[in-house]
This record gives C-alpha cells, sequence and structure tokens, in this order.
C-alpha cells in the first residue's frame, strides 16, 4: 500500500513548491490592496511572529516525536538480539536432541528478523512476516514439548527465553506501527502554507528570492522529520548491527 510519508524525498518534492506558490500568493494580495497603515502594520507584525512562533513549536513537537519514535526502535532492536542471544544459550538446558533443533531455528529465526530491517520491497516483507510466524510457531513448539515431559524450574527458564523472544517481535513491529499520526501532519502543513502566505504578504516589493527563504526551511524541515519517522525509507534509518553481530557469532559457532 503506497503512503507518502514513507517517501521523504516525496514529500519534499511537493512541499516545496506548496509553500512557495502560497508566498507567491500572498504577494500578489498584498499588491492588489493599498499599503498598510502604521496601526495595522503593527497588528500584522505581532500576527506574523506570534504564528511563526507557532509553527517553530509545533516543527520542534513533531521532530521530538520523530526521533523519540526512531530511538524506540533502535531499543527493541537491541532487545530482540538480547532476547535471541540468551535463549541460545539458555538451549543448553534442553536434551541434546531438542537443543540441536531449537539452536538451529533461531538462527533461521534470526536471518529472518535481519530480513525485516533491511528489506524495502513490499512482497518480500510480506514473505518474510509469513516465514517468522512460521518459524515462531515451531520454536516455540520445540520448547514446549520437552518442557510438557519435564516441567521443572530449568525447563520453565527455557520456556520464559523463549517467551521473550517472541514478544520482542511483537514489541519491535509496534514501535515500527507507531508513527507520527495524520493529524499532526495535517496541522503543520497547514500552519507552514498559512505562515507562507503571510510572510508573501509581508515581503511584496523586496524581491522573489526573499519568497523562497521559509518554503526551502520549512521543506527541509519536513524532509527530515518524516525521513526519521520513516522504518524503511530515505537516509536515516534503523540498521540491525546488533541482530548482525549475534548472527555472524552464532552462524561462526
Amino acid at each position: 500500500m503506497f503512503d507518502a510519508l514513507d517517501h521523504p524525498f516525496l514529500i519534499l518534492a511537493l512541499s516545496l513548491p506548496l509553500f512557495w506558490f502560497a508566498a507567491m500568493i500572498g504577494a500578489s494580495l498584498r499588491a492588489k490592496r493599498q499599503a498598510l497603515k502604521d496601526e495595522s502594520r503593527e497588528d500584522f507584525t505581532f500576527v506574523l511572529g506570534a504564528t511563526l512562533t507557532l509553527l517553530g513549536l509545533i516543527i520542534g513537537f513533531t521532530f521530538s516525536m520523530a526521533v523519540s519514535r526512531y530511538e524506540q526502535r533502535k531499543n527493541y532492536e537491541e532487545d530482540e538480539a538480547n532476547a535471541i542471544g540468551t535463549e541460545y544459550v539458555r538451549a543448553d538446558l534442553l536434551p541434546t536432541a531438542d537443543a540441536g533443533k531449537v539452536r538451529a531455528l533461531l538462527r533461521n529465526y534470526l536471518d529472518q528478523r535481519i530480513l525485516h530491517y533491511t528489506t524495502r520491497s513490499y512482497e518480500e516483507r510480506r514473505g518474510i512476516n509469513s516465514e517468522t510466524a512460521r518459524l515462531q510457531t515451531e520454536l516455540w513448539s520445540a520448547v514446549l514439548a520437552p518442557a510438557s515431559a519435564q516441567p521443572t524450574c530449568v525447563m520453565a527458564l527455557t520456556l520464559s527465553g523463549m517467551n521473550d523472544v517472541l514478544n520482542s517481535q511483537g514489541y519491535t513491529q509496534a514501535a515500527w506501527w507507531n508513527r507520527i499520526p495524520i493529524g499532526a501532519w495535517i496541522l503543520l502543513i497547514s500552519i507552514s502554507v498559512f505562515c507562507n502566505v503571510l510572510i508573501g504578504y509581508a515581503a511584496h516589493g523586496k524581491g522573489t528570492l526573499i519568497l523562497l527563504i521559509l518554503p526551502i526551511t520549512l521543506a527541509v524541515s519536513l524532509f527530515l522529520i518524516s525521513d526519521i519517522d520513516s522504518p524503511r525509507s530515505g537516509i536515516i534509518s534503523v540498521r540491525p548491527q546488533n541482530l548482525e553481530s549475534l548472527s555472524d557469532s552464532l552462524h561462526a559457532e
């Protein structure tokens, strides 16, 4: 499913002409009206300053939301690697045959989790999600059978570790779905357009170059926010460094 917010460069390409066009509308409105009187000019300056301040606060708030979600995705990637590595070690508590099966499944599961972070194709992601769900079922069955045969505290520890592995994937998925709300984007874009209209109205007769300053600044700001908030697209993304490091050590073993 296509989502424009997953394409930061598209946000940049669309927002820049939109904001510049809004500034030009403001300039054309000013050209059709008489010059503001002193008292009206003071009021207009006050409104312009207050609106730009509000816009700056909203941009800062939205940027903070994007960064916090990015940090959350990084933390869950680390937690997921720790959970898989811990359960791989706890497999020693299982009977020999079951331990070998669990370790092999965990290595395959780890490979799928790395692909989840690095694959951008929608069709490939569907296959990865399907394979991940299948491996989760097999992993749980692999530890449930020996734990049911020997319901001891040691087996309970192994079950608990596997539960952490499965839960960590759910937490990661929830973090990737947790994006900046559409309402926040609509508010940010609407106020940005309004501010550009006001800037165009105030800058009439001072050249068109000044009308590009705020549109470029806002477009780059929206691009950066969208880039950080998008888990798969753009320049800034979470790399599975911990998962890859764990995979190298397990496959080397």
